[in-house]
């Protein structure tokens, strides 16, 4: 099982995902151009709508189409999101003048309540702490410590 990265740069040309749509939440259609797909690897996609948002797919089946060469057609299975939402919030180091922009995607279905979450996990991500209401940038973690 092999990790594939599609995420979105003009770096790798040869190596591109062509589309990736939902066919009902948590497995998708994904269409690309390059590597060597089989079951069970792992496509990493960046999402329609984000600057630096990605998600990580399982491939269950894959089919290589002869023409155009190179192109392959798969379904995956990934994140389960009903409606899709892609938010961009800013944090401040409490500490620090530290200023951490990020985005996250949530479920809008799930309303603004599944959004605090959300973000929380992305900036945990980052290696941003939340202690209660406070946050912490990575280097004010270390001094703390």
């Amino acid at each position: 099982m092999v990790e594939h990265d599609f995420r979105y740069t003009l770096f790798n040309p040869q190596h591109t995902l062509i589309e990736c749509r939902a066919l009902v939440p948590g497995r998708y259609q994904v269409t690309g151009n390059g590597g060597s797909m089989h079951k069970g690897d792992t496509l990493l996609v960046t999402l329609k709508g984000s600057k630096d948002l990605s998600m990580r797919l399982t491939v269950e089946s894959v089919r290589h189409l002869i023409n155009p060469r190179g192109q392959w057609v798969a379904v995956a299975s990934g994140p389960v999101f009903n409606e899709l939402e892609i938010l961009a919030w800013q944090v401040a180091c409490d500490s620090c003048d530290a200023v951490l922009e990020f985005e996250f995607a949530v479920d809008a279905k799930l309303g603004k309540k599944a959004r605090q979450p959300a973000a929380s996990a992305r900036i945990a991500e980052l290696g941003w702490a939340c202690r209660g209401e406070k946050h912490l940038c990575p280097r004010c973690q270390e001094s703390a410590e």
